[in-house]
């Protein structure tokens, strides 16, 4: 080593190449470790959802299809009341809700692979705190990442499952592209085998089936009716009338019908299609 003429050793100076060369190392590894940027999860580069707040079950249906605002259909003995809420709803009064005999409740979890509701936890943990059986759901954006990557990421922020009698399998909502083309880019065959992907990655993950949301007049145009999911992934279809009309392909009845986007206290209500014991069993596995 190099000896100064005070005796200590002599500090080399690194020379410009090399400075900036660490320098461009550092900045790059703390832009790695930043959210929304490529390589800072293990989902995959993924753009960050311009919008995710507005994007909720059934916000594009309306978009597309229009909604049919008015009484609500009359209850069935078998049928159970329920909402679905996200970050757009902000912090939910559940115990309103539940004294009006709401008894169940979806909540949007996560989007693509960056981002997570931030009502979150008061509406996930709140439905289940004053007594609702309550599920997560996932909005998909098939064009910005795999099937795999958001299943994985879905169940990594809240949209698990376990086997505690009021946690209702996840969801995944399919529906019309907020960001660009109605099907993302993709041909049906392309967007069922995204679908798969999904579902077998959230049963390897949690050993349940997740519930899929679609709009018929969507999965026709988009998956070209695809049948394939009917026996095992059960349904919630949104029709915004007096009944949940005709089913996509596959399906011979509905699991959940989101009925209206505009009811009380909270706007988007749903109807578990079977009585409360049915919906304890499904929570059940």
């Amino acid at each position: 080593m190099p000896v100064h003429r005070s005796g200590r050793p002599a500090v080399r100076r690194p020379s410009p190449f090399a400075a900036a060369a660490l320098t461009f190392l550092t900045v790059a590894a703390l832009l790695l470790g930043l959210p929304g940027t490529a390589g800072a999860t293990p989902y995959g580069a993924a753009p960050e959802p311009a919008h995710p707040g507005l994007d909720w079950a059934g916000s594009q249906v309306t978009h597309h299809e229009g909604d049919a605002p008015g009484e609500a259909p009359p209850p069935t003995l078998a049928s159970v009341e329920g909402v679905d809420v996200s970050s757009h709803n902000g912090d939910v009064p559940w115990q309103t809700l539940w004294n009006a005999g709401v008894r169940f409740a979806y909540v949007k979890a996560t989007e693509s692979t960056s981002y997570t509701n931030p009502y979150f936890a008061q509406q996930y943990n709140g439905s289940y705190n004053v007594g609702m059986t309550r599920g997560a759901y996932h909005f998909a954006t098939p064009d910005t990442s795999s099937g795999t990557a958001q299943a994985n990421y879905f169940v990594d922020h809240g949209g698990g499952w376990s086997k505690d009698g009021r946690t209702l399998p996840g969801a995944l909502d399919m529906e019309y592209n907020p960001y660009g083309s109605t099907c993302y880019g993709k041909s049906a065959a392309g967007l069922v085998a995204w679908i798969k992907d999904f579902f077998a990655t959230y049963k390897a993950r949690t050993g349940r089936d997740a519930v899929i949301y679609t709009s018929t007049s969507w999965w026709k145009q988009c998956t070209g009716n695809y049948a394939g999911f009917g026996s095992v992934n059960p349904l919630w279809i949104p029709r915004y009338g007096s009944s949940a009309g005709e089913l996509p392909a596959g399906w011979d009845f509905h699991t959940v019908w989101q009925y209206t986007s505009s009811g009380t206290t909270v706007g988007d209500r749903n109807r578990f299609n079977g009585a409360y014991e049915r919906l304890r069993a499904l929570a059940n596995g």
